[in-house]
């Protein structure tokens, strides 16, 4: 039996690493982090570059959070969710100032998981009296890892569960993504066929009731969509009488360069789902918006769901916080970093064969790897990480590591996210590492 006063092999012994294989799992200890950096227990300092699971947006430390938290600690620290109190009040008010104007009603979750099982049964219990239960999502998209929240998930992660946690009346269409456009087709010529297979979805299927998508895909390759997308399925959605769900988890709190990526479009969804950015990671909230006519319906019909920790003062005052350091000058800074942000990733496609794509929005960016780039052939698939066979990206991430730079990476790509209060030289310093990285990547592409 492992020594329980081994701090590695105890945490090995007592808890799970998440969506892996657990043999060989060596945790690096980490006991401290400031600002874009983190410290493990041997001194060493590493550069955050991906904002850990993309959701640190405010980096590490930061002290008005902090003491924001400590306050409402000490005044009111948990009551339970059907009673009032000032900081829900506050968060609300300044959540309607944020959020596209439309989405006037809030339910306070703690992970993007519980947001986008909240948007299921709200959508459901909404159209119930119309027996529309259906929801539409896309390949390629990540919603949770919950029952509802999985089903409505693209990627391989459904359906490594799906033999024992099917769940009905969820379909899934193609993405909107250009780059393996799943119709080969070229954009513009397309004319969006991604949008209007959606329509011709929602015609075939009948009783959709819903349509949940990312507005830039997240986990899966950062994918920005075509221009057009976003407006066009806000429109075949309205006129088919179908709820659109924004999933802005990873998105949200000026990620992009905009409150939310929807922004971007000038677009309204019914349901507006996020989690991450909310807090900045310092507590875990959650949050699904909806429209007033949503909100309206549950005046008279009882409202089916909620949690012990719904709207917990804590987490609250973390949003407060947060939401502040975002309109004080996070926004901005994301804003003026962008352009600088994007040109240092098509440097790299344009210096190593074996980045096959690289694709941005914000602070958003993410980089897809090739052996063959001519014919667009990953280095590895969702196979080879599910039968635990060595990755690429865990190359390179490794390298990146050992020399004080952290990114984190799925399957052929790894994403670049960092803090949204990184400076020009952090980017500096994050991308030379990356670049030198590549190397390594570069000496077994496709000759």
């Amino acid at each position: 039996m492992k020594s329980g006063m081994d701090n590695i092999n105890s945490t090995t012994e007592n808890t799970f690493l998440t969506w892996s294989r657990q043999r060989d799992w060596n945790p690096l200890k980490i006991v401290s982090s400031e600002g874009c950096y983190f410290e493990d227990s041997k001194g060493k300092k590493y550069l955050d570059m991906s904002s850990q699971l993309m959701c640190s947006n405010l980096g590490h430390g930061n002290k008005k959070i902090i003491e924001a938290i400590k306050r409402q600690a000490d005044k009111l620290a948990y009551i339970a969710p059907s009673f009032d109190t000032d900081i829900r009040q506050e968060v609300s008010g300044k959540l309607r100032s944020v959020l596209p104007a439309n989405l006037t009603k809030f339910f306070y979750g703690s992970s993007g998981t519980e947001a986008n099982e909240a948007a299921i049964k709200i959508a459901r219990m909404y159209n119930s009296h119309k027996k529309k239960n259906k929801i539409i999502s896309f390949y390629n998209s990540y919603h949770g890892s919950t029952l509802g929240s999985l089903q409505l998930t693209g990627d391989y992660r459904r359906k490594l569960v799906d033999s024992y946690e099917n769940a009905t009346g969820f379909v899934h269409v193609a993405p909107p993504f250009c780059y393996h456009c799943p119709f080969n087709l070229k954009y513009p010529e397309c004319n969006l066929a991604c949008a209007e297979n959606l329509e011709y979805t929602i015609r075939q299927e009948g009783n959709v009731g819903a349509v949940i998508f990312e507005p830039v895909t997240g986990t899966n390759g950062v994918v920005v969509p075509p221009e057009g997308f976003v407006k066009r399925i806000r429109e075949i959605t309205s006129e088919n009488d179908v709820l659109l769900i924004a999933d802005e988890v990873m998105t949200g709190f000026c990620r992009t360069g905009e409150w939310f990526a929807v922004d971007h479009w000038k677009v309204k969804p019914d349901i507006l789902t996020t989690a991450k950015g909310i807090t900045a990671a310092y507590v875990p909230l959650s949050l699904a918006a909806v429209d007033s006519k949503i909100s309206d319906y549950f005046d008279d019909n009882i409202f089916a769901h909620g949690h012990t920790y719904e709207a917990h003062p804590l987490m609250l005052a973390a949003a407060s916080a947060a939401i502040d350091e975002y309109k004080d000058y996070v926004l901005e800074n994301v804003k003026k970093l962008s352009s600088f942000f994007a040109k240092k990733l098509l440097e790299l496609k344009e210096k190593h064969p074996s980045v096959g794509d690289v694709r941005s929005i914000g602070l958003f960016g993410g980089v897809e790897l090739n052996k063959d780039r001519e014919r667009r052939i990953p280095f590895n698939t969702s196979e080879d990480k599910i039968a635990g066979k060595p990755l690429m990206v865990s190359r390179i991430a490794k390298y990146a590591m050992d020399h004080g730079v952290y990114i984190n990476t799925w399957i052929s790509h790894f994403i670049v996210a960092p803090p949204l209060i990184v400076n020009k030289e952090e980017l500096e310093e994050g991308f030379n590492v990356i670049d030198h990285a590549l190397e390594i990547s570069d000496n077994e592409v496709i000759k």
